[in-house]
């Protein structure tokens, strides 16, 4: 990596800039009007006693231009945790200089250093320049998977049954 380009982790003054990463990505995904964090609840989430959210950022000359939001899982197969990644970014006038490479390079790491067995993620299936560079560092589809969810009205319906 160049002069002035550093992956580290989040610290609490990127915070703000993380914020908006979150929302430029979702702008990016056509999903704006469904993210709705704070910068406080991103803060808690990251920064409290017993954190559950990690990240790093890519920072250019002292200015964050790319983040990993990212957590950890289990496999019940392999006995051990894993990461999953859920929010990879790096700003358009960034992409293409190896800041998302180098942000998954030490996300890899972090599972090396730590004994998980696998570095997890989704991406939208419409979104191939990503699906091609992900595939481009040894990342494998796994097509015979779908993701589930439960939000909203049925997550509440699901989380008090009625009898």
């Amino acid at each position: 990596m160049g002069r002035g380009l550093m992956i580290r982790r989040i610290r609490e003054e990127d915070v703000e800039a993380v914020t908006n990463l979150v929302y430029e990505l979702a702008e990016y995904e056509r999903a704006r009007d469904e993210c709705h964090v704070t910068p406080d609840q991103l803060h808690k989430a990251l920064f409290c006693d017993e954190p559950k959210l990690f990240g790093h950022v890519a920072e250019v000359d002292g200015r964050v231009v790319g983040m990993a939001l990212w957590f950890l899982n289990f496999s019940t197969w392999d006995g051990v945790h894993g990461l999953y990644l859920e929010d990879l970014y790096v700003t358009p006038s960034q992409r293409g200089s190896g800041l998302g490479k180098a942000l998954l390079e030490e996300l890899a790491a972090e599972c090396v250093r730590n004994g998980y067995t696998r570095l997890q993620w989704s991406v939208l299936d419409w979104n191939t320049p990503s699906i091609d560079f992900y595939k481009s560092l040894g990342a494998v589809p796994t097509p015979e998977w779908l993701g589930m969810r439960v939000t909203g009205a049925a997550l509440n319906l699901l989380g008090h049954p009625q009898d």
